[in-house]
């Protein structure tokens, strides 16, 4: 099943054109990896699928997805509990189970963002991403935050939920890209 599809994408920021028809698909059950230097609009694209911009020609169709941010502190809201933020968005039946899985200790859970480390906060922002079963998972740098072992850990853990998910990873790490992406797409500047 087919969970992105984009076609024809433009998309600028004033004079500078990011997008010139781009296309992409991503299917259920694939993790697809962008890689590209910084500036050339990976994290634009992110913001497109979301809905946060909107392209200037183009169409992006999605099925229902659920987003990884890079900055897990932006992800948050400050003055409530991680497990009051999963619940706003996701059924949390099995969340502890899950955490565990992630090396998250199902204490931290009832703890405010800023009484976790930069890497237990990025674990959470994953569990809540998967908690809310999306068909499509917007990876924005998932494992920036993490140190390798954790971050394998959590890779190894997005891998089993393929089999329900497609997964646009963003990311400068290649070595992470190849080891895991089915298909690889490297965004180049373009000419203005």
């Amino acid at each position: 099943m087919r969970v992105l599809e984009i076609e024809g994408l433009c998309f600028a920021y004033g004079k500078k054109l990011i997008y010139d028809d781009f296309s992409l698909h991503v299917d259920q059950g694939e993790i697809v990896a962008l890689v590209g230097p910084s500036g050339v609009g990976k994290s634009t694209l992110f913001e497109l699928i979301a809905g946060f911009l909107q392209p200037q020609k183009g169409i992006i169709t999605k099925k229902r997805f659920s987003l990884i941010f890079q900055d897990p502190y932006t992800s948050f809201h400050p003055s409530y509990t991680i497990l009051n933020q999963i619940e706003d968005v996701a059924d949390t039946q099995g969340i502890e189970e899950v955490a565990k899985r992630m090396d998250i200790d199902p204490q931290l859970l009832k703890k405010l963002p800023h009484e976790l480390s930069g890497g237990q906060l990025q674990r959470c922002s994953i569990l809540r991403a998967m908690m809310m079963q999306p068909q499509l998972l917007l990876a924005d740098e998932p494992t920036s935050a993490l140190d390798n072992i954790t971050s394998l850990k959590v890779m190894k853990l997005l891998l089993e939920y393929l089999d329900e998910v497609g997964i646009l990873l963003i990311t400068h790490d290649i070595a992470l890209a190849k080891w895991c992406a089915d298909r690889i797409i490297e965004l180049q500047p373009q000419s203005s």
